[in-house]
């Protein structure tokens, strides 16, 4: 049985679910990866409103549609980040009320609680986001950072989400984090002490997107087979980079996306750099058989018309591993 093509609702917020359903069965997807903004999923009207995940279901089956995974990057962001007002636009209203920063971070935890409930109550396994960081400022050591500082960042991480985990563990459900710049895990290493810190716990594990490992130089298929056993969801999403020197480099020169003069940017699928058939060996290798999510995102093309490209683009990639040994049918015992 192949694994599942889906599309992730969170660049569609703008619409609201009905139509992004009726729209992604038209672009060839099998289900969605649903988003909690917008008014795709609200978790606290899923906790609250009697009949409003059914609500949800008989939308996705109307379009002859599934959903394994809910999305709560936006708050999850909260929880960790150094709270300003960059963060007031993506949360929700019951989040940042004033804007104090402890009281947002505090809410959020809560929020966060609360979705791995939300998640239950729906009846998917898997929420997939981001847990934000205290320490991405000090990412270039200079003024030189201090290793305990860097220390202390992993530990406030620690001590923030295994509460939260707590929760999911209690709900039988996985928290998977997009290993991502600005996230306490952007990269093997960290992602690895990540993992450490939270004593290796079943509940966190990784949304695996290859379209922010490239781009930094990390071995986006080798992280598949670093944590074969945390590879919780995957995000199919490209990227491309330059193969030569541009203006702004890695870091961006604090350029909008789709500007020319940037080193990377993001891709509609098969457009990019990145090598899809070894993400899908590599899957096959460690026996991932969850849905293939496509975050769809490219500032140079039309999205109806990239989202349908890349919905048929995943299922021909989207091959299963030989249950049979290719030279099997020699042996002398045939």
């Amino acid at each position: 049985m192949k694994r599942p093509v889906t599309l992730f609702t969170g660049q569609w917020a703008d619409l609201n679910f009905d139509t992004i359903c009726q729209k992604a069965k038209l672009f060839g997807y099998e289900g969605v990866e649903i988003a909690c903004w917008g008014d795709h999923f609200d978790v606290v009207k899923a906790l609250e409103e009697e009949g409003y995940c059914k609500n949800r279901w008989d939308i996705l089956k109307s379009h002859g549609l599934s959903c394994y995974a809910i999305s709560n990057h936006l708050v999850g962001q909260a929880v960790c980040d150094l709270i300003d007002q960059r963060h007031r636009s993506i949360l929700p209203a019951r989040v940042w009320r004033d804007g104090d920063p402890i009281g947002v971070r505090n809410r959020a935890v809560e929020e966060m609680k609360i979705t791995a409930r939300a998640a239950a109550k729906l009846g998917v396994k898997v929420v997939t986001g981001f847990v934000g960081s205290s320490i991405w400022h000090l990412l270039y050591s200079f003024p030189p950072v201090d290793p305990l500082q860097i220390e202390q960042g992993f530990r406030e991480f620690g001590e923030l989400w295994n509460p939260i985990l707590d929760v999911f563990d209690e709900e039988g459900v996985r928290f998977a984090l997009e290993v991502h710049p600005t996230e306490i895990a952007f990269d093997i290493v960290t992602a690895q002490r990540a993992v450490d810190e939270l004593g290796g716990r079943e509940a966190f594990g990784f949304n695996y997107d290859p379209s922010h490992l490239g781009y930094q130089g990390v071995d986006y298929v080798d992280f598949i087979r670093q944590f074969s056993e945390r590879i919780y969801h995957v995000h199919m999403k490209d990227v491309g980079w330059s193969d030569k020197p541009t203006q702004a480099g890695v870091f961006g020169g604090h350029l909008p996306f789709g500007d020319p003069k940037r080193f990377w940017d993001f891709r509609s699928l098969g457009r990019g750099n990145i090598d899809f058939e070894s993400i899908i060996r590599a899957l096959n290798e460690i026996k991932y058989v969850g849905p293939l999510s496509v975050e769809w995102e490219d500032p140079g093309m039309d999205r109806e018309e990239g989202a349908t490209e890349a919905a048929d683009f995943v299922k021909k990639m989207n091959f299963m591993p030989s249950g049979i040994a290719f030279d099997s049918a020699f042996s002398k015992d045939k």
